[in-house]
């Protein structure tokens, strides 16, 4: 195999997990692989919250599209944004390592208050977010803050808090703010930033992970990319996405799933929003399945 053809979306956070794998790749086979940018329908329309659009993959179908169309030969994912099940002829072949999972809050210095009660946030700031999961622990840990719709790619969330009128606090993943590291500086410059405890605010399903997904049957390359998957935290993300399927969700299911490895098997924590009841689960078992399944049942209200 000489040469490879990395699909990926246009924005910077994209294009440095791409990059990054491509790196990675270079550096373990010799291979320098092209990466093709393809524009998804969450690229092309910025003017509606995530939770009004239809159907899911608002990220990924067009890349999967590529792929089963030869156009590229594998395609890096933000594992968050990938819907549960691949469409037939894909699989992901590795989940190439983790990020920081958590949630970070971005504020402006006079809307920070370390008095408040759970957030450091004074009363009735402003915050933005697009997310259905962010938007519930909010309002369930604090709802005295007024939230607000905003989309965009990092740097231009990051952005909105220095425009006048923009809100006084955003949450963001971490993980794309290190990812990023010295792009977002400038931006930065004078903001606050809260790392959230995924314990008090649970990150989505999969949050801060990569997957690399390829056609189905193309075992040459999937043997040449099996030292990017990483067994430890797959488990973790496996318990997670196993909630979100057995919730049918996506997008418009306001679940937080956050799973770590503990001495005999997993420990999962999940927060689900139920017309409008803010409901948690923490569960331990031996494997993601069964972990996945006690959540089910514990956040469904079906446990005894």
């Amino acid at each position: 195999m000489r040469s490879l053809r990395i699909g990926s979306r246009g924005s910077d956070l994209a294009l440095a997990q791409s990059r990054h794998i491509a790196r990675r790749i270079l550096d373990k086979t010799g291979i320098e692989p092209r990466i093709e940018i393809i524009r998804t329908q969450g690229d092309r329309i910025q003017d509606v919250p995530l939770d009004q659009m239809q159907g899911k993959g608002f990220f990924t179908k067009e890349l999967e599209e590529a792929l089963l169309a030869r156009k590229v030969d594998l395609a890096v994912h933000s594992l968050k944004d990938l819907p549960t099940e691949s469409p037939p002829g894909l699989v992901i072949a590795a989940i190439a390592g983790r990020e920081d999972p958590r949630d970070c809050l971005l504020l402006r210095p006079e809307c920070n208050d370390d008095n408040a009660a759970v957030l450091p946030l004074g009363k009735g700031v402003v915050v933005g977010t697009s997310a259905l999961r962010r938007k519930a622990q909010l309002r369930a840990l604090r709802p005295d803050l007024v939230l607000v719709d905003i989309r965009g790619n990092v740097p231009t969330r990051v952005g909105k808090l220095g425009e006048e009128g923009g809100p006084g606090a955003i949450v963001i993943a971490a993980a794309g703010l290190h990812r990023l590291g010295d792009m977002l500086d400038e931006r930065l410059a004078g903001l606050v930033r809260v790392d959230l405890d995924p314990e008090l605010f649970v990150p989505a399903p999969g949050q801060g992970a990569l997957a690399v997904q390829t056609r189905e049957g193309d075992g040459e390359l999937g043997r040449l990319l099996s030292f990017l998957h990483d067994g430890e935290a797959a488990p973790c993300v496996v318990a997670e996405r196993r909630l979100l399927a057995l919730l049918e969700g996506g997008c418009h299911v306001p679940l937080g799933a956050h799973a770590v490895s503990i001495e005999g098997g997993l420990l999962l924590r999940a927060f689900f929003e139920v017309d409008g009841e803010a409901r948690r689960a923490q569960v331990t078992a031996a494997a993601p399945e069964e972990a996945a399944q006690e959540a089910f049942r514990v956040l469904s209200g079906d446990a005894a």
